[in-house]
């Protein structure tokens, strides 16, 4: 298991999450930072993502040790370069595509392509893919994550996509058999510039998961 997978497997809860300023995407990292989240998505869902991430890598370096910053809604092999450069850890797309995956291999970074089908799954992790995102969750739903791992129970599996930040929803993924889980817009519900009620609420999420999975 890589160090990533571990990092993963351990902290199975991913914010994804964009915003234009660059402060602010700061904030929202140290709150889930604070909260106990170890894995963070920024997506790539505007113009400017590129700077906002370049600042955030810098924070995440210097204030950070242990979180995994990673890019996501990466299309094509040239931003899959700019924003390693820039400092991903980790790059996950909605889609699958090879080119992606070939630069993700040569820089030595973790790849999380998007399927929707056995096939498309399978075929991401003969690619070279430790972890392959379901999505979208909320379209395909816990009983495809089950009925995929039947026949194929090695799969590590991060579901995004009709995740809720409730006990019923993470009990249901989870038992469903993924290994993560990514959080968006439901997890930044209300007024995300108080980030100490961000940080309280994620606190009790991770809390949640470990009791999930100690029992």
């Amino acid at each position: 298991m890589s160090p990533f997978l571990q990092n993963l497997a351990d902290h199975p809860l991913v914010p994804v999450f964009y915003h234009a300023d660059a402060a602010h995407a700061i904030s929202i990292v140290k709150a889930c930072y604070d909260g106990g989240m170890r894995v963070f998505e920024f997506t790539n869902r505007g113009a400017a993502a590129l700077p906002v991430f370049t600042e955030l890598a810098g924070y995440v370096a210097e204030h950070c040790p242990g979180l995994s910053l990673g890019i996501g809604t990466i299309l094509t092999a040239a931003d899959t370069e700019r924003f390693i450069d820039a400092g991903a850890n980790f790059v996950v797309q909605p889609v699958m595509t090879a080119e992606v995956g070939n630069v993700c291999r040569t820089r030595g970074l973790p790849w999380i392509p998007a399927g929707a089908t056995l096939t498309e799954i399978y075929q991401a992790t003969q690619l070279g893919a430790e972890v392959v995102k379901v999505f979208p969750g909320n379209v395909l739903g816990p009983g495809f994550v089950k009925a995929v791992k039947g026949p194929m129970p090695w799969l590590n599996l991060m579901v995004t996509g009709g995740v809720e930040p409730t006990a019923d929803s993470l009990k249901t993924w989870f038992g469903a058999g993924v290994t993560a889980v990514g959080l968006g817009s439901q997890l930044f519900t209300g007024d995300t510039t108080n980030t100490d009620a961000l940080r309280d609420r994620v606190a009790t999420l991770v809390q949640l998961v470990a009791d999930l999975k100690a029992n």
